[in-house]
């Protein structure tokens, strides 16, 4: 839309919608298109009923036009002010005051000139504005009954001409039918529009609010049911550091340094406060990765470590990252008593929520493989694309 001159001006006549503009660009051209097809045989007409004497000038009267024609359908096609419809209503003023020069009158050769008006006439209402629209019909349809009536032209000839008044009357009307239309089926998207940003932002509102439920649930809480389950003694080395950490996530919530982080050293500090189990880390040197990515891998992880060391009883945890920035897999597997995945109640954010809904959110996937007596892997994947 950018490509055509003027756009700007449509969009101002309208009320702005696709669908107002797509109608206005739709009357210029249909406009043209009519203009088009009839000029043909209408100046055809004209010159077949021309009496020899006046064939010349008729001639010259259809070539004017037709030189102008073409003006006039250049312009509906690549520009979008108004001055070419004001232009072609005095060009059609012009055609009918040939008239009197032509002898058309007396000859009964005023047909192809009244509907050459009439098409005019019925096409300004489709992309004209109103007050616009009835000046240049005035102008063009005016001046064809004031001639008739000036040259003493038969009564239906009089009647046709006031017809080109009614016509253009009745087709603004059906266009402003359609263009009520159009400005429904705007307000209609704009109400939908309105209702998915809507439904985005409550939606983003509630990611922001799982997550930090999330949170809640990796650090704080779980640090408190070990302590209040009896699984830390009083004055354990473990509690103090692990609950600085825990305020220290809390406080960092939300908060991206850089567009990229390094997953390894995410996954460094998670393995180095989880110090009641050996943990093996096997990675690469250094992965960077989106930070909003590197945050849910590591979040991810420290959730399935929490969970071997709460619930597995297990005596040591392996970590393995493998991959790139391009496609990584995060393996978390311990050594522990195992569990069915599907028995888990619903009722458990652990899995559900700070594991698969973590990877989920960041367009990757979750697969936890557990039997009874056999341990338990998380592998956690996610690819750039």
């Amino acid at each position: 839309m950018g490509t055509v001159p003027g756009f700007g001006d449509v969009v101002k006549a309208t009320d702005g919608g696709e669908s107002s503009v797509l109608l206005s660009r739709f009357g210029r051209r249909f406009a043209a298109v009519v203009r088009v097809a009839i000029f043909g045989p209408v100046a055809v007409i004209g010159l077949l009923r021309a009496t020899d004497e006046h064939v010349t000038s008729t001639a010259l009267v259809v070539g004017c036009a037709a030189v102008w024609s073409a003006v006039y359908v250049w312009w509906l096609l690549r520009r979008t002010d108004l001055w070419g419809a004001g232009v072609d209503a005095a060009v059609m003023a012009l055609v009918c005051l040939s008239i009197f020069w032509t002898d058309a009158a007396e000859h009964e050769n005023i047909g192809w000139i009244r509907l050459l008006v009439s098409f005019a006439c019925v096409t300004y209402q489709w992309y004209t504005p109103l007050a616009y629209g009835i000046a240049a019909t005035a102008v063009a349809a005016g001046t064809l009954l004031a001639v008739v009536l000036r040259s003493d032209a038969a009564a239906n000839v009089v009647h046709a001409a006031i017809w080109v008044l009614a016509i253009a009357t009745l087709s603004r009307v059906a266009w402003l039918l359609v263009e009520q239309g159009a400005r429904s089926a705007d307000r209609l998207a704009r109400d939908a529009e309105n209702a998915r940003r809507a439904h985005q932002v409550a939606a983003a509102v509630r990611a922001d609010e799982r997550e930090l439920v999330n949170a809640l649930h990796d650090t704080a809480a779980t640090t408190l049911l070990m302590v209040g389950g009896g699984e830390v003694r009083a004055g354990n080395d473990w509690l103090a550091p692990r609950a600085r950490r825990d305020l220290e996530m809390l406080r960092a919530y939300g908060e991206q340094v850089g567009s990229h982080a390094d997953l390894v050293q995410f996954l460094g500090a998670e393995v180095e406060a989880v110090n009641r189990l050996p943990v093996h880390l096997s990675t690469p040197s250094d992965l960077l990765v989106p930070y909003r990515v590197g945050r849910a891998l590591a979040d991810a992880a420290r959730e399935a470590m929490n969970n071997a060391v709460r619930h597995a009883r297990a005596q040591e945890i392996t970590v393995r990252l493998s991959g790139g920035p391009a496609r990584l897999r995060l393996d978390v597997a311990d050594d522990g008593a195992g569990f069915i995945p599907e028995q888990v109640p619903a009722t458990r954010r652990g899995l559900r929520d700070c594991i698969s809904g973590r990877l989920a959110a960041i367009g990757g996937t979750a697969t936890v493989t557990s039997r009874l007596g056999e341990g338990t892997l998380v592998r956690l994947e996610w690819h750039g694309g």
